[in-house]
C-alpha cells in the first residue's frame, strides 16, 4: 500500500496505487510510440481497447477524449500524450481541459504569466 498523502484539490497524485490502476491503459498509449499501432487504434478504437483489457472507466475516458476522466482512471500524464498526439492535441490543449479554460484561454494564461 502506498503513503497516502494531504489531497490536494483538484489533483490526482499518481502514486503506486494510481500505476496499479493505470496499467493496462498506460500500457496501451505506451503502444502508441508505433506508427502501426496508432493506426490499429484509429481503425478500430473498441478493438484495440479490448486488446488491452482497458476497465469501462478507461474506456469512456478514452472515448470521451478526456484527459482529466484518464488521469482519475490511473493514466499517468506521460503515457496519456502518446494518446493525445494521435488526435494532435498538445501539452496546451490538455492544460486548457485541466483548467477549464478553452486552448486560447489557457495560452494567454501563460504569456500572461512570463511577462
Amino acid at each position: 500500500m502506498t503513503k497516502k498523502h494531504p489531497p490536494i484539490p483538484g489533483t490526482t497524485p499518481f502514486d503506486g496505487d494510481q500505476a496499479q490502476k493505470g496499467y493496462a491503459l498506460n500500457k496501451m498509449c505506451f503502444s502508441f510510440n508505433d506508427e502501426a499501432n496508432r493506426q490499429a487504434f484509429v481503425a478500430d478504437e473498441e478493438a484495440y481497447m479490448q486488446k488491452y483489457s482497458l476497465n469501462e472507466q478507461q474506456a469512456a475516458a478514452i472515448r470521451a477524449r478526456n484527459v482529466l476522466q484518464l488521469i482519475a482512471a490511473g493514466g499517468n500524464a506521460y503515457y496519456l500524450a502518446k494518446f493525445a498526439g494521435i488526435f494532435k492535441l498538445d501539452m496546451q490543449d490538455i492544460g486548457a481541459q485541466q483548467t477549464g479554460m478553452t486552448k486560447e484561454q489557457f495560452k494567454a494564461k501563460l504569456v500572461a504569466a512570463g511577462q
